[in-house]
């Protein structure tokens, strides 16, 4: 089976073979470009010494060396160019003791997390594949190289990123790999929240975002996400739903990730086309790696309030008062936990904030509305609704969204007519304000929200001179 490898990465690999050095592309790529998906990139491994390889090329980086990896720079684009190497005891769950490089590819490859990944190529000896990696990418199955409890008792991690191939490729968790996690899910405390959040990234916005639910099952997300684990037990007996909030919730994940493929958005035919070209006009317009991990983390947690806010009414139908604000409380707590950046956090929080609003469907209060909220994130907000209402009780998603539908188009034509939204948007600012004879301080900033309070119910009097005889006439006006 040939592989059609990049350029610079036969190019490495030729001169380390010149120089009597074995050297092979190895793991995602060559499982990604089996799978006919593009590689996000391209790593080597060869029978040379980090030493060897720097003596080799003119220019590298020791970015691992002391785990065997020289990152080797071609036409500046680096490639992590790695030793042979066997791995010692594993005495924290996460990192070896110790590592010995070997001149053995298949020592090198039986240390690997999954067969899928254990596969290596170049164009002299085809491909390698020492533990029926491709008869797995066949069968569809996730499947540990050689014993599966010893591979995550090298690293817990390898549980988790298990599931999260699982949600990539669509694939099947091997029963004997699925039985070692539930022995060992508890072993995800020794691995710390920064790596848990790459491969819990990952998974949500992967096309198997429910996926997550395996983490649940298995008992994973009791350890690092135990919101999730309240969410997936909490019933809503309600009109509006047919799933607890946890399955409401990685469905919602899962309609949100398909707006950014057209096909799975075209799919969606519960949703009018006219709603559907709207969405695909707005997640192309996003710089969809940022704002696709903001969107799934939302959808995931936009409910995250629902277990502690749950109430019973007298005829029997649940309610959820307040558990917008209560979501996005605890939300920043577990976001924070889980080392995201500021910037996701506050976003993600504004969103599960506001999720849950009603717009009114006259210009007025949709302006105020947007004032309140931001016009920052109105887009994303409508696609946070879309997405949430595809979740819920179908014999009620004509009507939700033909609600949504009217706000949006309203919200529209704000935005078509520059309507003014903010006191940063008034015409007049303090400085007119000082020369009007008012003094910088709380009250310039309550005559400040005064004007923006006129100008959100008539857009038309935001002129400098018209706000300025409102400013005259307000401070005329006798102290009450």
């Amino acid at each position: 089976m040939d592989i059609a490898l990049p350029k610079q990465v036969a190019y490495i690999i030729q001169q380390l073979e010149q120089r009597g050095f074995e050297a092979f592309a190895v793991g995602g790529c060559v499982r990604d470009t089996l799978l006919g998906r593009e590689p996000e990139d391209w790593d080597i491994t060869t029978s040379a010494t980090p030493q060897e390889v720097k003596a080799i090329f003119p220019r590298t980086i020791d970015t691992g060396i002391q785990h065997g990896t020289v990152t080797v720079m071609a036409d500046r684009v680096g490639y992590e160019v790695t030793t042979y190497r066997i791995d010692g005891e594993y005495e924290d769950g996460r990192h070896p003791s110790q590592v010995e490089f070997t001149r053995s590819l298949k020592m090198d490859l039986e240390r690997r997390d999954f067969t899928i990944n254990a596969m290596a190529y170049n164009d002299s000896a085809g491909l390698v594949d020492e533990f029926d990696g491709m008869g797995d990418l066949e069968r569809r199955i996730i499947r540990c190289v050689g014993d599966a409890g010893q591979r995550f008792d090298e690293d817990a991690l390898r549980m988790l990123r298990a599931v999260r191939f699982s949600g990539q490729l669509g694939f099947a968790i091997a029963e004997e790999t699925e039985a070692a996690i539930r022995e060992r899910a508890c072993h995800l405390e020794k691995i710390s929240a920064e790596r848990i959040r790459v491969e819990l990234t990952k998974l949500m916005v992967s096309p198997g975002s429910w996926q997550l639910r395996a983490g649940y099952e298995t008992g994973m997300t009791k350890v690092f996400l135990p919101e999730l684990d309240a969410m997936m037990a909490c019933p809503q007996e309600t009109p509006h739903h047919i799933y607890n909030v946890g399955e409401h919730s990685l469905k919602s994940v899962g309609y949100v990730n398909s707006f950014f493929s057209p096909n799975a958005l075209q799919a969606i035919k519960a949703l009018p086309e006219e709603t559907r070209k709207w969405i695909g006009r707005e997640v192309e317009q996003l710089d969809s790696k940022k704002y696709r991990i903001i969107l799934a983390m939302t959808m995931l947690l936009h409910d995250v309030g629902k277990p502690e806010a749950r109430q019973l009414d007298e005829e029997g139908i649940v309610h959820f008062h307040g558990h917008p604000e209560a979501g996005a409380q605890k939300a920043r707590k577990i976001l924070r936990r889980l080392t995201f950046d500021n910037d996701t956090v506050e976003l993600v929080c504004r969103l599960i904030r506001w999720h849950d609003y009603r717009f009114q469907h006259d210009i007025r209060s949709m302006r105020r509305a947007v004032s309140k909220i931001g016009r920052d994130i109105m887009e994303l907000l409508f696609l946070v609704q879309y997405g949430d209402i595809l979740a819920q009780n179908p014999a009620m998603l004509e009507e939700k969204c033909r609600r949504i539908d009217t706000g949006r188009r309203i919200y529209g034509q704000i935005q078509a007519e520059r309507q003014p939204l903010t006191i940063k948007e008034l015409a007049v600012d303090g400085r007119d304000l000082i020369r009007e004879g008012m003094k910088p301080g709380p009250e310039m900033g309550r005559m400040l929200e005064r004007l923006l309070d006129l100008v959100l119910e008539e857009p038309e009097a935001n002129q400098k001179e018209s706000l300025l005889r409102a400013v005259r006439r307000y401070l005329s006006q006798p102290e009450e």
